[in-house]
């Protein structure tokens, strides 16, 4: 088949071979019959013509490179490759987003932990979180760990009301290990509930997290356990004083919650220390100490990191740049719907007075295009999206026909009229329901746009009406509707209300003559 596609390449190379054939034919009859008449006009124009074959060559030879030349691809964006590399690059989008934020208190704050976090990434420890419920031993294991006394053991609940953070090493781990002892977790009062809140925060941020249970896994701690899972946090399950079971038993311990973890859990992350065994009665009376048993929980841990240590960092650096750039996201979220919502009130009141002052055969949002389209405009800046006064129109005009479509203007006219009701039947029938109507479509018009460009100038799978609608519905609540009034008449309409109270039967002390 590839033969055939030579044929007509051949068949144009023949052609246009014949052509030139032709044409210089032509010019050399025309050479020589102008040379016989003025040798110099024939070779001026002799010397133009091969000036003209050159140029045609040179352009031909320069634009047959450009479009045989081996075309090189599009540079597109690389991805990272590695979590390191995509907590750097998250950082640094992280940056852009704290230069936006307005707030100087929340933006310095955001500002000192994406400069730790920076910090951390060129030089970190890895982070050992012990964490679990009160009195389930954690402080014992991290004594058991440590080799030395560093905290109160068998003590009641609620005795570790505060972080403690330890430097530990083990043996086959070059990097430096911090345990972190936290306070206990499902604490009563308010001071527990602040207590759980920071023990929660320290394990979201660990590289590892040891979770200590003393018994079988309650419902409680499956949902924390699972919690932490859910965002890819690298964890140990610890059933801590195991010395109190008999085998049997604390194998089917061990069996049931390795079961409800079989999906994301390895048998060997679910095992049994006895970080502070109770002493033995001998017989002539005395006790016996048991030494701490956490062998297991060592070589395990040593394993862990020994072989995802530089993965479980990078891990938790991007988890924490994400978490800060969530959070850097959601003020700048705020800014921008405060800064709207000033948008959209600033010009409904500027459209309720421009049509109350002209009022226009009919009430449709098609009149007030204008104000509407710079309004979508404005909203287009405050979130970042640049649009021509053309295209605000555009959408302007096109949100106008939807809610005249949807029979929002002549129900946004009826809901208005309840508000406005009063004994003052010009104020029903006059420039003032023009212009109250005018502001609170103009309100839908505009809290709608706020959507759209929330949504990344998009309507979402609703489309236009669906936004619109829920709009509506969210600003036609009775109280809404008679404060509403109440502001446009006294921030938009104060000359005309009063003019039309003037006028009234019921406002005038001295009604004019008929």
């Amino acid at each position: 088949m590839r033969r055939w596609l030579f044929i007509p390449l051949v068949l144009s190379l023949v052609l246009l071979l014949g052509m030139l054939l032709w044409l210089v034919e032509i010019f050399s009859r025309f050479y020589y019959g102008l040379a016989l008449t003025s040798p110099f006009l024939a070779n001026l124009l002799l010397l133009l013509a091969t000036g003209l074959v050159l140029l045609g060559l040179g352009f031909g030879v320069y634009y047959g490179w450009l479009f045989l030349r081996p075309r090189q691809p599009r540079q597109r964006p690389q991805a990272p490759r590695d979590q390191t590399a995509a907590a750097g690059a998250t950082l640094d989008a992280l940056q852009q987003q704290i230069a936006q934020i307005q707030n100087q208190v929340a933006r310095e704050a955001l500002q000192e932990q994406s400069q730790s976090l920076a910090t951390e990434m060129q030089r970190r420890d890895l982070t050992v979180t012990v964490f679990g419920v009160g009195s389930a031993g954690k402080t014992s294991l991290v004594n058991a760990l440590i080799g030395e006394a560093v905290g109160a053991v068998a003590a009641p609940m609620g005795t570790t009301t505060d972080r403690q953070t330890y430097r530990w090493q083990l043996a086959g781990i070059s990097r430096n290990i911090l345990l972190v002892d936290t306070p206990g977790i499902s604490e009563a009062g308010v001071a527990g509930t602040l207590r759980e809140q920071d023990a929660r925060q320290l394990a979201t941020e660990a590289d590892l997290v040891l979770f200590v249970i003393d018994d079988d896994l309650r419902q409680s701690e499956y949902q924390l356990v699972r919690s932490l899972l859910d965002i890819n946090k690298r964890l140990l399950v610890v059933l801590n004083k195991a010395d109190r079971f008999p085998d049997e038993e604390l194998e089917a311990i061990l069996q049931r919650v390795r079961s409800r973890f079989q999906a994301v859990l390895t048998p060997a992350d679910v095992l049994a220390v006895a970080a502070n065994p109770a002493p033995l009665p001998l017989e002539d009376g005395g006790w016996f100490q048991m030494e701490p048993d956490v062998v297991p929980l060592i070589e395990r841990m040593a394993e862990v990191l020994w072989l995802e240590g530089d993965t479980l960092i990078a891990d938790n650096l991007l988890l924490q740049a994400q978490r800060l750039s969530t959070e850097a996201r959601h003020l700048i979220d705020d800014q921008r719907q405060r800064q709207a919502d000033a948008v959209v009130e600033r010009y409904q009141w500027i459209g309720a007075g421009v049509i109350a002052v002209t009022p226009l055969p009919g009430l449709d949002l098609l009149a007030a295009a204008a104000i509407n389209a710079q309004m979508v405009v404005e909203l287009g800046r405050v979130y970042d999206c640049s649009l021509s006064l053309e295209e605000g129109k555009e959408l302007a005009l096109s949100l106008a026909k939807t809610l005249t479509g949807l029979g929002i203007v002549r129900g946004a006219v009826e809901l208005l009229a309840i508000g406005l009701q009063t004994n003052l039947a010009t104020v029903l029938a006059g420039r003032a329901l023009q212009g109250v109507s005018a502001a609170y479509l103009t309100r839908i018009a505009g809290k709608s746009f706020i959507e759209y460009f929330r949504r990344n100038q998009t309507w979402g799978d609703g489309g236009m009406a669906e936004v619109v609608q829920e709009q509506f519905r969210l600003n036609q609540r009775e109280a809404f509707i008679r404060a509403f009034v109440r502001d446009a008449i006294a921030q938009a309409l104060p000359d005309q209300f009063s003019t039309l109270l003037s006028t009234s039967p019921e406002g005038s002390q001295n009604p004019p003559t008929p």
